[in-house]
């Protein structure tokens, strides 16, 4: 019974401390016309309105998709909510939720050894459109830094990093994408955004070649700045080492447009 004892209460602590991560997070939606987006908010400590800060977008995987406007936090939440981020990054953080039988990025699935086939041009689906309307309407306001707009994502976030970067090349300072992908004749359209790429080179769900193929073309193109980190052992769940990456942080902000 003891040991039962000890089990129940660390349960409830870790409970307690997810609760207290997402609870920081203010809920927030975003209406355009008759669809809405849901996201998450955290705003720096002190928030000044009369400033300019940095605004990071942060896009969940496929897994934590739905209308709870919770599960988008599981991954990066307690990171971009650290001591260490709030004291030294001071950031408007934002993390959207996608619908559940949306996707962030247009790819088709299929069966095959290719698994995911990235589209090349073609209009952006709901999430994707509201997504951009987000960003849109942070850049508006008075207390963002336009030079200073990040985005990265994981898995289908990963994604749809890309998909934005091509959409919208211009909006983005630098990037990060976490075992994500793209189509190669969609490169060209953001060769000029910094952006650092993370994969597991056991990954059994999105094969580290859909990231490794994307930075192969960046380099062809002689990109300056593209990062590329893979981790031998790591499989799907790469954006736990790349989290706790001590550089992420620093060379994300450090860019700006």
């Amino acid at each position: 019974m003891k040991y039962l004892h000890l089990i129940i209460l660390a349960l409830l602590m870790h409970t307690s401390l997810t609760a207290q991560v997402k609870s920081e997070y203010s809920r927030e939606v975003f209406i355009k016309g008759s669809d809405s987006l849901l996201y998450r908010l955290l705003l720096p400590e002190n928030f000044d309105p009369a400033k300019k800060y940095p605004v990071l977008f942060v896009l969940h995987g496929a897994g934590e998709r739905g209308n709870n406007n919770e599960a988008q936090l599981t991954h990066g939440g307690k990171l971009f909510q650290s001591e260490r981020m709030r004291k030294d990054f001071p950031a408007i953080v934002i993390f959207p939720q996608c619908p559940t039988k949306d996707f962030w990025a247009n790819v088709q699935f299929n069966n095959t050894a290719e698994r995911f086939a990235f589209q090349k041009g073609g209009e952006p689906g709901k999430a994707m459109t509201l997504l951009i309307g987000l960003v849109e309407n942070f850049k508006s306001l008075k207390y963002t830094d336009n030079d200073k707009f990040y985005v990265g994502g994981l898995s289908m976030g990963g994604m749809g990093t890309l998909e934005i970067l091509r959409r919208k090349p211009k909006m983005f300072a630098a990037a990060f994408a976490i075992c994500g992908g793209d189509n190669i004749e969609n490169v060209k359209k953001y060769k000029k955004v910094p952006l650092w790429f993370f994969h597991g080179e056991k990954d059994n769900v999105v094969p580290v070649e859909k990231s490794k193929v994307v930075v192969a073309e960046l380099k062809r193109l002689k990109v300056a700045d593209v990062k590329f980190t893979l981790y031998p052992d790591a499989n799907h769940n790469s954006w736990d080492p790349a989290f706790a990456e001590a550089e992420l942080l620093p060379w994300l902000f450090s860019h700006s447009r």
